[in-house]
């Protein structure tokens, strides 16, 4: 279960062949994200764990399982901020209750991401897939 837009993302990663290009698309996603403002880069948004500088900032409407998920990130590394933007299409727009229920390692996988990304990347992946999770179920449990 994933969001449209990373539905959209894996039917583009199909297009595409070679593992440069999508590497090359998942630097294009990071860069259109829009920046975080330097005051919420605080140590309460800050991502352990991640071997680049790493920020994610919840954006969640409502209360209990059906809030809906949102999150605003970024990365001082330009892949980095590329994997935010996969995330961000995996979740946002979920509810909560959805996004404790996502597989994220499958759907990472069915991108080939596994297998391209350093291990220090793939340590940086699940962290922020962890806080995500967690910022997740403290809203699912209010």
């Amino acid at each position: 279960m994933a969001a449209q837009a990373f539905e959209e993302i894996a039917e583009t990663f199909e297009f595409l062949d070679d593992w440069e290009d999508r590497y090359r698309h998942v630097i294009e996603l990071g860069r259109a994200m829009p920046p975080l403002d330097a005051a919420v880069k605080v140590p309460a948004t800050k991502v352990e764990g991640c071997a680049s500088q790493v920020w994610l900032l919840p954006r969640i409407e409502g209360q209990g399982p059906q809030a809906r998920f949102d999150f605003a990130g970024e990365s001082d590394a330009m892949i980095v901020r590329g994997l935010i933007a996969v995330l961000h299409a995996l979740y946002s727009g979920l509810s909560v209750a959805e996004v404790l229920q996502v597989d994220a390692a499958a759907e990472l996988g069915r991108l080939g991401l596994t297998e391209h990304l350093s291990q220090q990347r793939s340590n940086g992946v699940r962290a922020m897939v962890e806080r995500i999770r967690l910022l997740a179920s403290q809203t699912a449990a209010a």
